[in-house]
């Protein structure tokens, strides 16, 4: 009975699987024909599957003057939203797991918050408190980058205090300071390599957030490559889903790439760990 129990629930998670891929992967295979090849919507079917295929669509998306400006902004946006969200954010939870562990729940309460809000009223309430006070700031590109730090607050706070709770915190803190390091050396050359996979996960959620968001780009007027990507819709159809598959397939392999390094590092510190044990 177990060994047809285990059997069962083998074949279960595999269709679970199969069933799950297939939700992701069949609408990306629909996107790309559409997007590469040459034939009217109505006409698409199997005796066509491998028919006048093409990449002119993304090429000219590629060649668009507004897409260099677009993706140089959305980038420099992304560094910045990475440096403030991890500037802010990390010794926010180091307090919090170190001074205030009871105030961890409200933490959480407040990282909240930004998801809760929808972007429009966002929107509305920042230019309304900085068009007189500060017309400069809603007037810049980079008035963004704040905007998406909160957006990314929710995820960012989450990865940051898992790592945070996956590691003896206070031990490497207290060897740390009783060996006569400072709080910057501390941060920097203990707790930063050991929070590295948390670190990384942060970095790719708020770049991915910053890279897909759209609609508070658009209302506050600014060519992000969201918006570009949609005011290229417009007038060049296939060129315009062919970049979004693009930036969904390139955010995918990052991902890919990110996890394979930071599961790497891991089993390395573990063996590294394991082997040195029984010389301490």
């Amino acid at each position: 009975m177990r060994v047809g129990t285990t059997r069962r629930g083998a074949v279960s998670s595999w269709l679970l699987l199969a069933l799950a891929a297939a939700y992701f992967i069949l609408p990306l295979l629909a996107l790309a024909r559409f997007s590469f090849q040459r034939v009217p919507v109505a006409l698409l079917g199997w005796s066509n599957l491998f028919e006048r295929w093409t990449w002119d669509g993304l090429l000219e998306a590629l060649r668009d003057p507004g897409f260099g400006p677009a993706l140089w902004l959305s980038v420099r946006l992304a560094l910045g939203a990475i440096a403030l969200t991890l500037g802010l954010l990390l010794p926010t939870t180091l307090w919090v797991h170190l001074r205030a562990p009871a105030a961890r729940g409200l933490v959480e309460v407040l990282s909240v918050l930004p998801y809760v809000v929808p972007p429009i009223a966002l929107v509305v309430g920042i230019t309304g408190a900085f068009r007189e006070t500060a017309p400069w700031f809603i007037r810049s590109d980079l008035c963004l980058i704040p905007i998406y730090t909160l957006l990314a607050m929710p995820f960012t706070y989450r990865a940051l205090d898992a790592g945070l709770s996956a590691i003896d915190l206070r031990t490497l803190v207290d060897a740390s300071r009783s060996l006569g390091a400072g709080w910057t050396t501390t941060l920097f050359r203990v707790l930063v390599p050991n929070l590295m996979s948390a670190l990384i996960s942060s970095a790719f959620l708020t770049a991915t957030i910053v890279l897909g968001e759209f609609t508070i780009a658009s209302l506050l007027l600014k060519e992000t490559l969201p918006a570009f990507n949609q005011q290229l819709s417009l007038r060049a159809v296939q060129g315009g889903f062919a970049l979004g598959l693009l930036a969904l397939l390139v955010t995918t392999i990052l991902l890919a790439l990110i996890t394979l390094l930071t599961r790497r590092r891991a089993t390395t510190a573990e063996t590294a760990t394991v082997l040195a044990g029984p010389a301490v």
